[in-house]
């Protein structure tokens, strides 16, 4: 039986997925090619850890370059939010970061919202292809060599995106930016649009001296034929600006209460990253019917309806009921990529 959220938290617990793009690198079972960190990499494992913290934010996104004909940039997605962040692992070449967002006025709701895994010289990452579907992959250690991989997962803890690249310093500040890789559809348009289906994205974080922010240079893709073709060009900015005023003791408590829960969530999406050649959703789109039963797993827990053990098990049996292993081959089945709406600006 699906859980109901209340209205505000269901729209909370899916604001901007876009913050969240198409690798996943693998956060457990598999052996890290470094035993601690280095002196040379302590200076990027703080990079990472100041985006620990409490932030007013706004997530920023504008189409600026149509690459259709006919095509018209929709108006620019603006929204604002409060949102934390804390590291819920942290194995010196391994960090995990979980983002809790507060909405309402009177009484804030803390709801889970994306979490970001750094790994440095990952041997394997998962890596998105299309139509709800990841293949998992090793890496050679010539590709990896002083780089990060920045693991993004959704809320349900399922993958979204990855992107691999190396901390620099050399303007004055720290900076990370990926390779361009695809990712899912943001919620913001997956949940409204049918005239793309995946982006390509290069991926940025950069500390700033009030917090940090993740820059986002996308193209959306049109898939279906020969090859991808590119629709629109996007341009996203999320600002982090930390804040005082901002009270993180129900997002705390929520944490306190679910955390054993979320991770054995995650445990169970390790094993299809870590088990696995590659997996795919059996459902395709916007996957709202496998993370809103979860969450209300999570919220069940909060309200004490459930055991961290059976909330546990009835997670699992949902990811494993709504993931298959049995993609043949592993990557867009053309023929089976929905077809697209006719470009518009409407």
């Amino acid at each position: 039986m699906i859980r109901k959220l209340q209205p505000l938290a269901i729209f909370a617990a899916v604001l901007c997925l876009g913050a969240c793009s198409p690798q996943s690198v693998q956060t457990s079972g598999v052996e890290a090619r470094i035993a601690q960190p280095s002196a040379e990499i302590e200076r990027d494992r703080q990079a990472i850890l100041a985006m620990v913290g409490d932030y007013a934010v706004t997530f920023d996104f504008r189409e600026t370059v149509a690459l259709q004909k006919d095509y018209r940039p929709k108006e620019a997605y603006v929204t604002h939010a409060q949102e934390i962040v804390r590291v819920i692992e942290d194995r010196g070449d391994f960090i995990s970061l979980q983002h809790i967002l507060l909405v309402g006025d009177e009484k804030k709701i803390p709801i889970k919202h994306w979490r970001q895994d750094w790994a440095f010289q990952p041997a394997a990452i998962t890596r998105f292809v299309g139509g709800n579907g990841w293949e998992n992959i090793n890496l050679a250690p010539e590709e990896t060599q002083g780089k990060w991989a920045q693991l993004v997962y959704q809320v349900d803890d399922g993958p979204r995106y990855a992107g691999l690249g190396a901390w620099r310093y050399d303007s004055g500040f720290a900076e990370w930016a990926s390779q361009p890789s695809w990712r899912p559809l943001p919620r913001r348009d997956a949940t409204k649009r049918t005239d793309y289906h995946a982006i390509e994205a290069v991926n940025r974080h950069a500390i700033t001296p009030d917090g940090w922010v993740h820059e986002q240079d996308n193209t959306k893709l049109i898939l279906g034929g020969v090859a991808a073709q590119a629709l629109v060009r996007e341009v996203g900015v999320n600002t982090y600006v930390h804040s005082d005023s901002i009270d993180a003791t129900t997002a705390m408590e929520y944490w306190e209460k679910t955390s054993d829960f979320w991770r054995n969530v995650r445990a169970e999406w390790t094993r299809l990253e870590t088990k696995t050649p590659g997996f795919g959703l059996t459902v395709q789109g916007e996957p709202e019917e496998i993370y809103m039963q979860i969450l209300g797993i999570a919220s069940g827990l909060v309200d004490g309806d459930t055991t961290t053990e059976q909330a546990s098990a009835d997670a699992r049996d949902i990811i494993r009921e709504y993931t298959a292993q049995e993609l043949k081959p592993l990557h867009i089945r053309l023929s089976e990529v929905p077809a697209i709406t006719p470009p518009s600006g409407e």
